[in-house]
């Protein structure tokens, strides 16, 4: 685990700090403000820096004081994802409310509103007695809230997307970030979520989803990617051009085997 996590933050750390610079150039250059995936990606760091104190153990209390940060920086990334997921489904789904009635002050106190809330959600959680049932039930829940609105928004957005008015490469990017979060949520945060709630202690799969957990502010940077014009464009031209060489071989391959029965 311990060589595992300095993999994963030697890696992690260098691609988000990538990513930060690359969204603010992003800001720049289109003056438009992603606040939202900021945040993430700050959040993001947080956790790396957090990583290697918690393998190596060095004190007792001070493990426990960055074990606690850690949890913060991992509610406070969820929430950001869904406030990601949110914006993105309210550009398609109501144009006319995010234009005028979502502004940047909106998203500031939003944004304020996550890093103060988790904090005291992370401390009610550790305040109530560890082996209460019910206490896991309660707490695994609001870990679950998530995954039905990222299925919403998801669905919502498609359903909309031939009533609405933005940009057909705008609309891929938005149902492309919407696909890269649900799958970040329930490929690396539901296993152990699920794990959780289950209240099962297995010293591999407690590993393997700790694991699947550290990995998660490492995906979340392929959230630039999306966010780029012409991205998504160039990526379904790739996938099209393999499709169509595959179609080709496969003619090819067909029209020589119809040759040479004949």
């Amino acid at each position: 685990m311990f060589v595992v996590s300095c993999i994963i933050t030697a890696i992690g750390l260098l691609l988000t700090l990538m990513a930060i610079c690359a969204v603010c150039s992003l800001v720049r250059k289109d003056h438009v403000v992603p606040i939202y995936v900021i945040n993430l990606l700050i959040s993001d760091l947080i956790q790396f820096c957090c990583m290697i104190p918690l393998e190596t153990k060095f004190d007792e209390m001070m493990t426990e004081i960055v074990f606690h940060i850690y949890l913060i920086s991992v509610i406070v990334s969820i929430c950001f994802m869904v406030c990601i997921a949110l914006e993105r489904y309210l550009v398609i789904a109501c144009p006319l409310w995010y234009r005028f009635r979502h502004t940047i002050k909106f998203s500031v106190v939003l944004c304020v509103m996550v890093w103060v809330l988790s904090p005291v959600l992370c401390a009610l959680t550790l305040w109530v007695p560890q082996d209460d049932y019910i206490t896991y039930i309660i707490m695994g829940t609001f870990l679950l809230l998530p995954l039905p609105l990222f299925i919403f928004f998801l669905g919502g957005t498609i359903r909309a997307l031939s009533t609405s008015r933005v940009p057909s490469d705008e609309k891929r990017r938005i149902v492309g970030i919407l696909v890269l979060v649900l799958l970040i949520y329930t490929l690396l945060f539901l296993p152990s979520i699920i794990w959780f709630m289950a209240e099962m202690y297995h010293h591999h799969l407690t590993h393997l989803a700790d694991v699947f957990v550290q990995l998660s502010p490492l995906a979340d940077s392929f959230l630039y990617v999306f966010m780029r014009k012409g991205t998504i464009d160039k990526l379904l031209a790739s996938v099209c051009c393999c499709r169509m060489d595959s179609n080709d071989s496969s003619r090819m391959d067909s029209s020589d085997i119809t040759s040479s029965s004949v």
